[in-house]
């Protein structure tokens, strides 16, 4: 084949690939034309549901379609997880959930109605810190007089969480565990009922997310003993990190990223998260969120896909090490 041939040959294969790939780009352009639905499997009023709905409100914005939050909550994320698994996959049907769907529940559930590999990861949108809390009936003022106490009554101490396989109740077993002591787990239907059970005494401990605890701190019906981040908290600067408070290499959060099922347009994919990472780089956004606890993490499918690797392989060993079960 001559030089000539050759070079008419590469222009003919990129005019067929351009041709090829216009009606795709089109559609990624038109995307969407009609309202987008964003299933999450969690009740309303929850730190997800609130996340979502103010992300939910800028995309409808920018897009000019209405974004549906719909709340499909139950079975430990397994009633919507697979609404969206099991659905359409032309991209008007998404996920936002937690990290108990992508990491916890296959961790913990030998069989499953669905498998991660279904979903895409599109954006790690935000987390929540958590904090370790305590009731007012308990007669301690920091974590290294806590797990004095515990360490004298083993066994008696309790702590509430939102389930046998839930985010809470891996934490602080994981906080158990570095901390050398043995408390007694007491499991509610949610957050909100795991805070409402702490404040009235019916438990000893909670670790959950920051924005359940934060607004009972000045009411005295809580300690909040320290914080799961490297750093002190703007919103709770006297709070101690878990570091300093003597509990070094404990880290925990409430993670929360945005999937689609596995068929979805690549293309699709790509105007979702760029739109997405553009509202979440916005001041007031950020601001708002950073108001409300939230972390804005703001991370691509790729960086998304590693957090998911890192944080199967650290609380897989948690698991094993308590023997904790999903049910």
């Amino acid at each position: 084949m001559s030089i000539r041939q050759d070079l008419d040959r590469r222009r003919f294969i990129g005019t067929a690939a351009l041709t090829l790939a216009a009606p795709r780009l089109a559609f990624a352009q038109a995307y969407p034309s009609r309202p987008v639905r964003v299933i999450i499997p969690f009740t309303p009023g929850g730190a997800p549901d609130v996340l979502l709905r103010l992300v939910a409100q800028k995309l409808s914005e920018k897009w000019g379609q209405a974004v549906v939050v719909e709340n499909r909550a139950g079975g430990n994320t397994l009633t919507g997880t697979v609404a969206v698994t099991k659905g359409p996959t032309d991209g008007y049907t998404l996920l936002l959930t937690g990290d108990q769907t992508f990491v916890l529940n296959p961790l913990l559930y030998p069989t499953l109605p669905y498998s991660i590999k279904e979903l895409d990861p599109v954006i790690l949108m935000a987390s929540i810190p958590h904090m370790l809390a305590v009731s007012h009936k308990v007669p301690v003022s920091n974590v290294r007089e806590l797990i004095a106490l515990a360490k004298q009554k083993p066994d008696t101490m309790t702590y509430g969480t939102t389930g046998p396989g839930t985010i809470q109740r891996i934490a602080t077993e994981y906080f158990a565990g570095l901390a050398g002591i043995k408390l007694v787990h007491v499991p509610y239907r949610g957050a909100n009922e795991t805070t409402t059970a702490i404040l009235s005494g019916e438990i000893d401990i909670t670790i959950n997310g920051m924005s359940n605890i934060l607004p009972h701190m000045e009411g005295g019906k809580l300690k909040a003993l320290a914080i799961s981040t490297l750093a002190r908290h703007r919103l709770a600067p006297d709070v101690p990190t878990m570091q300093e408070a003597g509990v070094p290499g404990y880290s925990s959060q409430g993670a929360f990223g945005l999937f689609a099922p596995v068929g979805v347009p690549g293309d699709i994919r790509a105007k979702i998260h760029a739109d997405t990472a553009e509202i979440l780089k916005r001041p007031d956004v950020v601001k708002a969120l950073e108001d409300r606890s939230f972390q804005v993490d703001n991370v691509g499918p790729d960086g998304f896909a590693k957090m998911i690797a890192a944080e199967t392989e650290k609380w897989a060993k948690v698991i094993r090490a308590a023997n904790i079960k999903g049910d």
